[in-house]
């Protein structure tokens, strides 16, 4: 990814040096266990821990030449260690470095991935506990439909962040873990209390049954967990547009003093941030199809997701961290306003509470499908009058409504108080 969506911290996990510093700890860690299994002598593998280093433009030097990036790397790190190096990668074929290394950075991406979603989850939280009672009209298709509250929009998306938070804990066990089998997975070459030891000592678990390479269904989950959470950032980033369209403008963007938002029209202050998001989110789910495409791989391996995963990795991870933290801000800076939200609650003049009405006159012994016909005519010439007649008097003045329903009735059916009755309760139950 471009530095303008990269935080160096996430960016650092798939830099050459961290990479290198793996490789070589899975390389250390095995010829210890080898010493200790007096495969090798003990003296290799303290050469290996007190003398192992690389030089990555030593590597780039070999790799030139040899065509290979791990040969090239156990070049460079011989150059370090001296005559002792012949023993290093004993038994170990170039997928059991490469490999297991990426487990450890794609977990090691995943704890950033799940500092972010607490971050998110924290401002969510908080603003859906401050508007719990904020009055706003819900909407379906795009138009009025019922009373709810915006303190309940925000916990719907907290409910959502909180699943995704488990799926991402589910995701970062499945892989995390570690192949070190030789060439096709057998332990021909290599005793298998190797990988059980490079797999504890690297917070890992041994591969069940790893051909030469671990099985790519569980990176395809990875990375899909990825997409379904970028999905996500998506659907309330667009809730975030939608509600500072002029026409709404019940919530926006912070504006900070100085921002522009136009180059020809200094009135604008665009959702920009949120539109960001939705971008940011597409390129994240795009890398969930190659991923899945690399599950069916040729017999016990091929090379063909290698060049895919070399890219899909780092942009996936340093996308989403990038996002999840922008969206966090974005939530905690959130200018609501509640006035403006009653203000288009009532734009309807009370159409939003037909839903009442029509279930009062079926518990007043009308028929459903009466009673929708009595509440719908009387809708449509609220619609008609366009904002000149309220949807209350319409009903006042229809004899088959009046006949059923008094006017004390009517009243009762016309508080908001009755859309917000089990809003503590939903909330307790989501934000708990």
């Amino acid at each position: 990814m471009i530095p303008r969506y990269t935080r160096p911290e996430m960016a650092a996990i798939f830099e050459p040096e961290n990479r290198f510093k793996i490789w070589l700890e899975i390389e250390t860690l095995a010829l210890e266990k080898m010493a200790e299994l007096g495969v090798v002598p003990e003296s290799a593998a303290r050469a290996l821990r007190d003398k192992g280093a690389f030089d990555i433009a030593r590597i780039d030097e070999i790799e030139a030449e040899v065509k290979h990036d791990v040969i090239a790397f156990l070049t460079s790190v011989a150059e370090h260690v001296g005559d002792q190096s012949r023993y290093v990668h004993q038994g170990m074929t170039s997928s059991d470095v490469v490999d297991t290394c990426f487990a450890v950075q794609l977990k090691q991406a995943a704890d950033i991935l799940l500092q972010d979603l607490d971050k998110l989850l924290a401002a969510l939280k908080k603003r859906a506990e401050e508007h719990r009672e904020t009055l706003c009209i819900g909407r379906t298709h795009g138009a009025h439909a019922e009373p709810t509250t915006f303190g309940l929009k925000l916990a719907g998306h907290y409910a959502t962040f909180k699943r995704h938070k488990a799926r991402l804990l589910r995701a970062k066990e499945e892989i995390s873990v570690c192949t070190i089998s030789g060439a096709v997975g057998t332990y021909a070459t290599i005793n298998p209390q190797v990988e059980a030891h490079v797999a504890q000592s690297m917070g890992l678990k041994p591969e069940t049954v790893a051909t030469q390479i671990i099985p790519r269904d569980r990176h395809a989950m990875f990375f899909a967990t990825l997409g379904v959470i970028a999905s996500s950032v998506e659907n309330l980033a667009i809730e975030i547009r939608h509600l500072q369209r002029t026409e709404l403008r019940e919530a926006e963007e912070f504006f900070a003093p100085g921002q522009k938002g136009s180059s020809a029209m200094p009135h604008k202050r665009n959702p920009i941030l949120s539109e960001n998001l939705t971008g940011l989110a597409r390129l994240v789910r795009a890398t969930v199809i190659p991923a899945m495409e690399n599950v069916a791989l040729w017999h016990e391996r091929d090379i063909s997701h290698s060049s895919v995963e070399r890219n899909i990795g780092p942009d996936a991870c340093v996308t989403l961290d990038f996002a999840l933290s922008r969206l966090a801000g974005v939530i905690e800076n959130l200018l609501v306003y509640p006035e403006t939200m009653l203000e288009n609650l009532e734009k309807m003049n009370g159409l939003v509470f037909s839903q009442g009405v029509m279930l009062a006159l079926t518990q007043a012994d009308v028929s459903r499908e009466d009673a929708y016909i009595m509440v719908q005519r009387n809708a449509m010439k609220v619609w008609e009058e366009k904002g000149k007649l309220s949807f209350k008097d319409a009903l006042l003045a229809d004899d088959e409504v009046t006949e059923k329903l008094d006017k004390s009735k009517l009243e009762s059916i016309f508080n908001y108080k009755n859309y917000t009755g089990h809003i503590d309760s939903i909330l307790q139950r989501a934000l708990s």
